[in-house]
């Protein structure tokens, strides 16, 4: 029984934290039926309804077949890496970070041993990493943070688009740029053959719900109805699917929706924060996503301020920098360590030096961009 705490504890610490945090207000403030005002239903709806989609595309091998069309066949060295550390970044946009590591980092490592070239394992994986967080800020459904901070202002499509468009375009060439610290060379890559999941009907059946996901996160299909189809249709096809979404992360919503309602009731926290935020938005932004992680950064912060700029892009920015700041670099990092003769030593070396000069880069555009 301990053990499996244990293990729980270790697999979900932002979940610990989160649920830590709420128990610790609750004696602030007792609890109330204005608990239920705290709570955002409709990006839980959205979140659970993205995740049960990307699931079933995964499952059915979209994702493998994309890779295996673009990576496999004799390229230059820089043109494989591009296209590894690219993958995640154009990928993120739609189906999360998370996922586009979960799929990307895997080929990543596998192809790279087949070719001999372990040594670039450790750049490949972080800049992989970095590709990701920083793409998927493009789109409302690129990270949890990006769909909160949607939705809890009530943006519009043109307001949010407006602003994460130039700091993704800006990313790109900075991460194509990379691949030239490594030496030129040509590479054949022959991936192994492996079971075809794929099935154009389920395929299409996704597809067809994802589309309905976006146009219930523009505000065009009301979240209530996309939950019932989705529900619906994996009650029908794949029941299975239902254990494939990842309970853990909403249940972390609802911990710092709790805990940030109540924090918002005390008045001199509520004050204090304020402050910071009125003062330092961007900064501050940035700094707790560092400590806390950008999701639930974005969740407590929102709560007392109205600059929605700031918070987006500090909170994305703040994706960079220490391994626990976007919770998909915990994936990559989880990944990397199954390869063979994986150094935790090196693999965390590399990724805060490159996160701390991207960070530093980023804040320094932000900055000069004047957002």
């Amino acid at each position: 029984m301990k053990k499996k705490l244990f293990g729980f504890i270790k697999k979900e610490p932002v979940l610990i934290a989160a649920a830590l945090c709420m128990a610790i207000s609750m004696f602030i403030v007792p609890p109330s039926a204005a608990y239920a005002d705290y709570i955002d239903y409709r990006v839980l709806a959205l979140l659970f309804c993205l995740m049960a989609v990307v699931a079933g595309l995964q499952q059915h091998g979209l994702f493998d077949s994309l890779a295996r069309h673009v990576l496999t066949g004799r390229m230059n060295r820089r043109v494989l890496f591009a296209e590894l550390i690219l993958l995640p970044f154009f990928s993120s946009m739609l189906v999360t970070n998370d996922v586009a590591l979960i799929t990307f980092v895997p080929f990543a490592i596998l192809i790279l041993e087949l070719t001999g070239q372990q040594r670039y394992m450790i750049f490949v994986i972080v800049m992989q990493t970095v590709a990701a967080n920083l793409g998927s800020m493009a789109t409302p459904v690129g990270n949890p943070q990006n769909l909160y901070i949607y939705s809890a202002f009530h943006l519009s499509a043109n307001e949010f688009f407006g602003v994460v468009l130039l700091y993704t375009l800006a990313a790109l060439p900075l991460l194509v740029l990379s691949v030239f610290l490594c030496p030129k060379g040509d590479l054949c890559v022959e991936l192994p053959e492996t079971e075809n999941k794929d099935d154009k009907r389920y395929i299409c059946m996704y597809l067809i719900l994802f589309a309905l996901c976006l146009l219930s996160v523009f505000h065009i299909l009301h979240y209530g109805i996309l939950l019932a189809m989705v529900c619906a249709a994996l009650l029908i096809a794949e029941r299975s699917l239902f254990k494939k979404i990842d309970y853990c992360l909403l249940l972390t919503f609802v911990c710092f929706f709790v805990f940030a309602g109540n924090i918002g009731s005390v008045d001199t926290i509520k004050t204090f924060l304020q402050n910071l935020l009125c003062d330092h938005p961007l900064l501050t932004s940035m700094l707790a996503s560092q400590v806390i992680s950008n999701v639930p950064a974005a969740v407590l912060l929102s709560g007392f301020t109205q600059d929605w700029r700031a918070l987006l892009i500090g909170t994305d920015i703040g994706g960079l920098g220490t391994p626990i700041a976007s919770l998909a670099s915990l994936i990559s990092l989880k990944l990397y360590m199954k390869s063979e003769n994986a150094n935790i030593a090196k693999y965390l070396g590399c990724f805060m030096l490159v996160n701390i000069i991207g960070l530093a880069i980023a804040f320094i555009f932000i900055n000069f961009a004047q957002f």
